[in-house]
């Protein structure tokens, strides 16, 4: 008779703790399925390049458009996304996602690739021919991501080995020995370039930039869990560090988008003002790398940007968060990106799985109903590049140069482990 009426205090405790959340199980079922039988499929049905190898990224909701060159971030994140999605068991007879991953591992191995310098060039044409031989950290960051992950799908040790050579090249050439950081465009020989010239892409030369070290410490956390090698580790330290001191503080107002070369703050308005996106995306990066390197997780810094970019860039009516502003004030650019969306997504899934949060499981709900009324196209599953405020469409590529199976994938995968019912 105890044991009965323990079961049912227990079963009544349930009830009461489950009823001060949100269920988003059956949310993360819709999310499974869209990407099994929507997502994927559109990706590895229009983006593959069957015959010059990696991938075509030129489509639009209104139709295909013309394109003329492969460019090494998207191309990277391609790898990444077809990796990750046969990882996570999505491959099947019809459509294997790790030889779609293939297609890009060896069209960056072949074409991007420098044989004479060492490390990957910023744009070829759709054969292969170089168009633009620069240099630049951001790209080289996204070639390391990708390839870690293209070893853990495909176990191929090149793959792993590759990156990690690339890791001390740019160590070689790229780390700032003088004022710490790394230097961020340089030129075929791996000569910094610090003032802006044409193909020098990817925020200013001459600076140092929140974007760049961002994903150098993505790239750079990967890379360590998979190799555990000192150097990743000490430079993985110091990225960190970094960001958390100079690019993304706890205090987000006091967040910037560029600093000098000897970490000085820019004065140009320009240089100033809060990315949303980046902020939360460096949120739920911070933890992961903090994680990977056996750290106690920064969840104080981590809450200080959720809730900082809840109060001033988020849309608390119909859900969605904004792309810019400035200190502890209301959003200028309320502008919705994909990629925005995206990494707000994957940083609140992460904080209601810490822990149980009423505001942020809000935020959550509000979110994904934007998303599904406004920013996902019903046909094929993939998120539209930019809608306004209200939700009305002001870009609706769907592929390009900067947009790729990355973001969205990554955070609605997240957002399913997080979720689905066990």
């Amino acid at each position: 008779m105890k044991r009965r009426l323990l079961l049912i205090f227990v079963g009544l405790v349930f009830v009461v703790v489950n009823s001060n959340g949100v269920d988003f199980s059956e949310k993360a079922a819709e999310f499974k399925k869209q990407i099994s039988e929507k997502v994927l499929p559109y990706w590895y049905d229009t983006a593959i390049d069957k015959v010059n190898g990696g991938y075509f990224l030129s489509d639009d909701l209104k139709g295909r458009k013309p394109n003329s060159e492969k460019q090494i971030v998207t191309q990277s994140r391609m790898v990444w996304g077809f990796s990750h999605a046969h990882i996570k068991g999505f491959s099947n007879l019809d459509r294997n996602y790790v030889i779609a991953a293939e297609y890009g591992f060896k069209f960056l191995t072949n074409y991007f690739y420098d044989k004479n310098n060492g490390g990957y060039f910023w744009s070829t044409d759709l054969s292969g021919t170089v168009i633009n031989d620069k240099k630049i950290l951001y790209g080289e960051s996204f070639v390391i991501y990708a390839f870690v992950e293209y070893y853990r799908a495909s176990h191929e040790y090149e793959a792993l080995k590759k990156a990690l050579d690339l890791f001390r090249t740019i160590q070689k050439f790229g780390y700032d020995k003088k004022n710490g950081g790394w230097f961020e465009h340089f030129t075929a020989d791996w000569k910094p370039i610090l003032k802006s010239e044409p193909g020098a892409y990817v925020e200013i030369p001459g600076y140092k930039s929140a974007n760049t070290h961002l994903h150098w410490m993505e790239a750079l956390t990967e890379l360590y869990a998979e190799t555990k090698d000192n150097e990743v580790k000490t430079a993985l330290e110091e990225v960190i560090e970094i960001n958390k001191k100079y690019f993304y503080p706890k205090n987000p107002a006091d967040s910037c988008f560029h600093r000098k070369l000897n970490w000085e703050k820019v004065t140009d308005e320009k240089s100033q003002g809060i990315s949303y996106g980046h902020n939360v995306e460096f949120a739920w990066l911070l933890i992961r790398a903090e994680t990977v390197l056996g750290k106690s997780p920064s969840w104080s810094h981590f809450k200080a940007h959720i809730n900082h970019a809840l109060k001033y860039g988020y849309d608390n009516e119909r859900g969605g968060l904004y792309y810019l502003g400035y200190d502890n004030k209301p959003a200028t650019n309320r502008d919705k990106i994909w990629w925005v969306q995206a990494e707000m997504l994957a940083a609140l899934s992460d904080a209601i799985k810490h822990k149980s949060n009423k505001e942020y499981e809000v935020a959550l709900s509000k979110l994904i109903e934007f998303l599904k009324n406004y920013q996902i196209n019903p046909t094929d599953g993939i998120w539209l590049d930019t809608v306004s405020e209200d939700g009305t469409p002001k870009n609706t590529a769907k592929a390009h140069n900067w947009k790729a199976n990355y973001h969205d994938l990554r955070a609605m995968i997240k957002f399913i482990e997080t979720f689905q019912s066990k």
